[in-house]
């Protein structure tokens, strides 16, 4: 099984994500898919993304279009999608506006990749797996 995540931010190698992942007996792989600008990953999502999408992992301040702005638009068309959000400043305002935004997980930077990682194996389980 392949699963795909989708990170936007302006430093890019600051989020990378790579490795593999196992879900219950069943392993994958991680192909990260990155986009500096929220109006570019909107194009590609615009135009499908394979393997399958399993998470958008979005930095809250960006060029052009901030993360939230990005989730909002993302959770339209596609309100079932999980997204995180991660940002320099982990404070209780800016986590309620990531979750309003359509967020389940706001990560704080330095972002704690052990816990990524397992937040990205759940996502990566088939349904009616093990977790």
């Amino acid at each position: 099984m392949s699963v795909s995540s989708w990170s936007t931010t302006t430093s890019p190698t600051s989020l990378r994500c790579t490795g593999r992942l196992s879900a219950g007996s069943a392993a994958g792989h991680l192909c990260p898919a990155f986009c500096r600008l929220g109006e570019d990953a909107l194009a590609e999502l615009a135009n499908g993304v394979r393997p399958a999408l399993i998470v958008i992992l979005s930095d809250i301040n960006m060029l052009g279009m901030d993360g939230l702005s990005l989730l909002r638009e993302i959770k339209r068309p596609r309100p079932d999608l999980p997204a995180m959000i991660v940002t320099a400043y982990g404070d209780a305002e800016r986590r309620r506006r990531a979750e309003e935004a359509g967020a389940f997980q706001c990560l704080t930077k330095p972002v704690d990749f052990d816990f990524l990682k397992e937040q990205l194996r759940q996502l990566g389980t088939p349904p009616g797996a093990e977790r």
